[in-house]
């Protein structure tokens, strides 16, 4: 699985944070490990295979989330600091679920580039957000760099 698939399942599973609780999150986690191909299911090789996941990517995903969940009431201060006008309660979810990706790369990730965490971050906003969603994203993530 490319690096860019992977970012693409951290974002959907940030995504799914915004409509459950905190408690709630392991078994969302498992859910998704479960739709990527858990090991533990008979017919695991083939979902693997299909989804090209392997349990190290499956631990990746997982562990990035939990570090982005972690410091989420930082990250939310962060871009509230930097989106003029616009503060996280009033964001798309589609777009403060990538922006929250995308600052965590930013800041705290020192392996990601920030032109690669900035760009992917555009092309997630371009594949789920709105029409408004790229140019939106990309302003806010370039006050922090």
């Amino acid at each position: 699985m490319t690096r860019k698939e992977l970012r693409e399942h951290e974002f959907k599973i940030l995504f799914r944070a915004e409509f459950h609780e905190p408690q709630e999150m392991q078994s969302q986690l498992e859910i998704v490990e479960e739709n990527l191909g858990s090991l533990l299911e008979d017919d695991a090789e083939a979902l693997s295979t299909r989804l090209k996941c392997t349990d190290e990517e499956l631990k990746e995903i997982n562990d990035k989330v939990c570090r982005v969940l972690e410091k989420l009431t930082e990250i939310d201060a962060m871009i509230n600091e930097k989106s003029v006008g616009w503060k996280t309660s009033r964001m798309s979810k589609v777009d403060l679920a990538i922006l929250r990706l995308g600052v965590y790369e930013l800041c705290f990730d020192e392996d990601i580039p920030d032109k690669v965490a900035i760009n992917e971050a555009v092309e997630l906003a371009k594949k789920f957000g709105t029409d408004d969603s790229s140019a939106f994203v990309n302003g806010v993530l370039a006050k922090f760099v």
